[in-house]
């Protein structure tokens, strides 16, 4: 059972960057709101049909750019106004500012007297390290002043993440960020999955990989190894790459997007589930675990530490399809047990993040309690 602000007598406020849809981000901290029921919430945009209603028990603060009515579609639009938008947030005074940041919460005023810990899915990517993706989404005669802008944003990031007291990486990669980034130390509390919704089933000879469809994400590996192989393969998600690799790839299966009861289903009949992009952390893998199937997944970020390399699953090199074709064919040569994934998938489920998140920041309080005793006695 995870420690709640009312058993440690915490008055607690958290913040998030934006609430338009339900990913993993945001599943996370639905997690973290489970934690503290009576916590008011700041963001600086909310959608609350789009965020199933997981948030409508808190009291919402938004920022004044929620007026424009901009939902998930057209939010980058509004990026070079999101440092100015993030100070307008005003909490209430507290013990605990509890941010989840993978670009502006961690610069939300921190009230006097609170200490502010930030779960940290990864510092500001399009700052950092997905600066030309950020670039190739905007016209060309635009270019020039985003870069700009970009640049400016690196110092912002900068400057905000020396207002939190404590970071919490959601897995080694991101705490090798932080520390590279920000020159902070972190601990690693993986996030949490909703493994409850996921059982193994009767597998089928379709491989399955479930993303956004854009260019980073390197399905076009998944398709090409499906093809050297001949093995049929289902594609769940959208976006702007759909049509491409639609037209690119007339063997494969495009589903689009599916409801959670459909994903659920999809998983546990998979052949394998494959990953060709990398990531901070990777829900995906976890989720494909807690159905029973096997994961071959590229060879780096948060998969490294959620997937059992020839008991759960396979690496292969990334953006290598025939690595991956190489994968699938040698998948039917390890000894994989749906229990041993469901089991190792279950380190990461809901229950156990809310445990070790609440007790860091009962921790987190006391030690600021003791640093201020002794400073008063000094």
């Amino acid at each position: 059972m995870s420690i709640r602000e009312s058993e440690i007598g915490l008055d607690v406020t958290l913040a998030h960057d934006y609430l338009l849809v339900m990913r993993g981000a945001e599943r996370t901290f639905s997690a973290m709101a489970q934690i503290f029921p009576q916590a008011p919430v700041f963001t600086l945009l909310y959608d609350e049909e789009g965020t199933e209603g997981r948030f409508a028990g808190h009291d919402v603060h938004t920022s004044p750019l929620n007026r424009l009515g901009v939902g998930q579609r057209h939010f980058r639009r509004l990026l070079p106004l999101y440092p100015w938008a993030v100070g307008r947030l005003r909490p209430p005074g507290g013990d605990v500012l509890l941010s989840s940041s993978s670009a502006f919460a961690h610069g939300v005023r921190v009230p006097p007297g609170a200490i502010h810990i930030c779960y940290c899915h990864a510092p500001f990517r399009y700052a950092w390290t997905e600066q030309q993706r950020a670039l190739e989404e905007v016209p060309r005669p635009l270019r020039a002043l985003l870069r700009r802008r970009l640049q400016w944003m690196r110092g912002w990031d900068q400057s905000a993440s020396r207002g939190v007291d404590a970071y919490v990486a959601n897995s080694q990669l991101t705490r090798e960020r932080i520390a590279r980034f920000y020159g902070r130390e972190s601990t690693v509390i993986h996030p949490p999955v909703e493994t409850h919704r996921f059982s193994p089933g009767v597998p089928g000879e379709a491989l399955l990989l479930v993303s956004e469809l854009v260019a980073h994400k390197r399905i076009d590996v998944a398709l090409q190894a499906a093809r050297r192989v001949n093995v049929p393969i289902q594609i769940v998600g959208a976006g702007p790459a759909y049509a491409s690799l639609h037209d690119a790839y007339p063997e494969a299966t495009f589903l689009g997007r599916v409801t959670d009861e459909e994903l659920a289903g999809l998983y546990s009949s998979a052949r394998a589930v494959l990953i060709t992009a990398v990531e901070e952390f990777g829900i995906t893998a976890v989720e494909a675990q807690a159905a029973g199937r096997p994961v071959i997944a590229a060879r780096a970020g948060g998969v490294l530490e959620t997937v059992l390399e020839n008991e759960t699953g396979l690496f292969a090199a990334p953006g290598d399809a025939s690595s991956f074709a190489a994968a699938i064919e040698a998948l039917e040569r390890i000894d994989f047990e749906p229990r041993r994934a469901v089991a190792n998938a279950e380190r990461f489920s809901v229950a156990s993040f809310q445990r070790r998140l609440s007790r860091f920041v009962a921790e987190a309080v006391q030690r600021r309690g003791g640093q201020d005793t002794l400073s008063e006695r000094r």
